[in-house]
C-alpha cells in the first residue's frame, strides 16, 4: 500500500453510513485501516452495514441519529468520541431527497422539513467535529478532514428539486469557508457531488422508464454510478496524501455534467 494511504490511526465518522454512498465510503475507508463510526436513523440498517464492516477487521461502530435534531447529534458526537478517543474525518453524508414538487405548489413544511436534515443537520455536525479538530490542534494533535455530500442539484437545474438544490447548493459554500477558516488546524474540507448513483435514495427515480432512457443517454461512462465509486476519493481524502489540498468539488458523475 502507498504508505499515505495506509488509515491505520485515523478513525472516520459517516452519516447517513448505513447505506448508499455512506456505506460505500465507510468500507472503503475500513479496507484502508481506519476506525469507522456510523450514523443512521434505522437500527436495521445499521446492523446489518455494521455486520459488512466487522467483517473487514477494523473496530467499528454503528448509532442511531436523526441529524436534523440539535441535541441528539450533540449526545452521540460525545458518545462517538468517548468510543473511539479521536475523530479525524466527518463526512457528513445523511441527506434526504424532496417528493417533486412544482416549486409554486410546495409547502412550508416540505420546505422546512429538506433544510434540517440537509443543511441544519450539517452545520449540528460539523460543528461538533470543528470544535473538537480545532481542540486537538491546541493541544498539538493537527489533523482534521471535513467532507460534505452534497449533489449535481448543487450546480445544475433541478425543477420542482429547488429545496434539495437548496441545501446542496449551500453545503457548498459552508465548505469553503470551512476550508479557510480551519486550514490554519490542519483541517481541510472538501464538498463531493454525486451524479446519477444507484442507492435507494433514487429507486424511485431509476423505475421512471421515461428517466432512465432519456438520461443514461448522456452519461459518458455509459453507466449508472455505485457506492463503491466513492471509497478510493474517501481514502484519498483521509490521508495524509491531500494535506495540501482543500475546499476542493469533486464531481462523481462519469462525465455527465462535462457532456
Amino acid at each position: 500500500m502507498f504508505q499515505p494511504f495506509d488509515l491505520t490511526g485515523r478513525v472516520a465518522l459517516i452519516t447517513g453510513g448505513n447505506g448508499g454512498i455512506g456505506l460505500g465510503m465507510a468500507l472503503g475507508l475500513a479496507e484502508a485501516g481506519a476506525e469507522v463510526a456510523i450514523w443512521g436513523t434505522n437500527p436495521d440498517k445499521n446492523s446489518a452495514a455494521l455486520a459488512e464492516l466487522n467483517k473487514i477487521g477494523v473496530k467499528a461502530s454503528a448509532w442511531v441519529c436523526d441529524v436534523s435534531d440539535e441535541v441528539q447529534v450533540d449526545k452521540q458526537f460525545a458518545a462517538t468520541l468517548a468510543e473511539h478517543g479521536r475523530i479525524d474525518g466527518c463526512f457528513a453524508n445523511a441527506g434526504i431527497g424532496g417528493r417533486g414538487t412544482a416549486f409554486d405548489e410546495m409547502s412550508k413544511e416540505e420546505w422546512d422539513q429538506i433544510i434540517s436534515v440537509n443543511q441544519s443537520g450539517v452545520f449540528y455536525t460539523f460543528r461538533a467535529a470543528a470544535q473538537h479538530m480545532r481542540e486537538r490542534a491546541a493541544a498539538g494533535d493537527a489533523f482534521g478532514r471535513l467532507v460534505g455530500t452534497a449533489s449535481l442539484a448543487a450546480i445544475s437545474g433541478q425543477a420542482r428539486g429547488e429545496h434539495y438544490a437548496a441545501t446542496k447548493g449551500g453545503l457548498v459554500s459552508m465548505i469553503k469557508a470551512l476550508a479557510v477558516e480551519y486550514a490554519r488546524y490542519n483541517v481541510t474540507a472538501h464538498t463531493i457531488l454525486p451524479g446519477w448513483i444507484e442507492t435507494e435514495m433514487t429507486e424511485g427515480t431509476f423505475a421512471n422508464d421515461k428517466f432512465v432512457v432519456n438520461v443514461s443517454k448522456r452519461i459518458p461512462a455509459r453507466r449508472w454510478g455505485q457506492p463503491d465509486d466513492f471509497a478510493a476519493l474517501a481514502i484519498y481524502i483521509m490521508s495524509t496524501a491531500s494535506s495540501y489540498h482543500t475546499a476542493e468539488t469533486f464531481l462523481i458523475d462519469g462525465g455527465y455534467y462535462a457532456f
